[in-house]
């Protein structure tokens, strides 16, 4: 393989194996400023846009040790990010909705491959900070709930307490 090849594939296979996800994308019929826009977009949600050879991210998958993503055909462009994989789904759904392109061929995420269908269905998800504050609420539920449990009696025996003093000084 000639060196600049190899430079490509040893770089994309450094950025494939930083992010925990990959989704791999059809971007033609996107004009330039299109283009631009989708990835100004992905880079607000933590996430980049990647051209690449379908020759070339082949290589670069099976040297990541990633599976296989089956047939890739026409122009390709890879999305990866460092953060929150539904964030950058996310952004993917709104702007095919907007433009009805780019259409995303196939994804993994934590090295598992998945459909179309799973990529969007992870875009309806709510945001990573409001599912860890759900959690966090469901987690605190119990405690709270126990400490009004332990608190009932004292604070029943005040308010009789109260109401015996207001009778009495009425």
């Amino acid at each position: 393989m000639h060196p600049a090849k190899a430079t490509l594939v040893t770089d994309l296979n450094s950025k494939l194996n930083a992010s925990p996800f990959l989704f791999v994308a059809d971007y033609s019929g996107l004009n330039v400023s299109q283009f631009s826009e989708l990835r100004t977009r992905l880079h607000k949600a933590g996430a980049a846009c990647i051209v690449v050879k379908n020759s070339y991210l082949r290589l670069a998958v099976k040297e990541a040790g990633l599976p296989e993503l089956g047939e890739l055909r026409g122009q390709t462009a890879v999305i990866v990010g460092d953060k929150d994989a539904a964030a950058a789904a996310k952004v993917v759904k709104t702007f095919a909705a907007e433009f009805k392109k780019p259409t995303l061929k196939t994804g993994v995420i934590d090295r598992l491959v998945v459909t179309t269908a799973d990529i969007n269905t992870i875009a309806d998800l709510p945001s990573r900070d409001v599912l860890l504050s759900q959690l966090l609420g469901v987690l605190q539920a119990p405690a709270s709930k126990l400490v009004r449990l332990l608190n009932e009696p004292a604070s029943q025996l005040a308010r009789v307490l109260k109401a015996k003093a207001d009778q009495g000084a009425a």
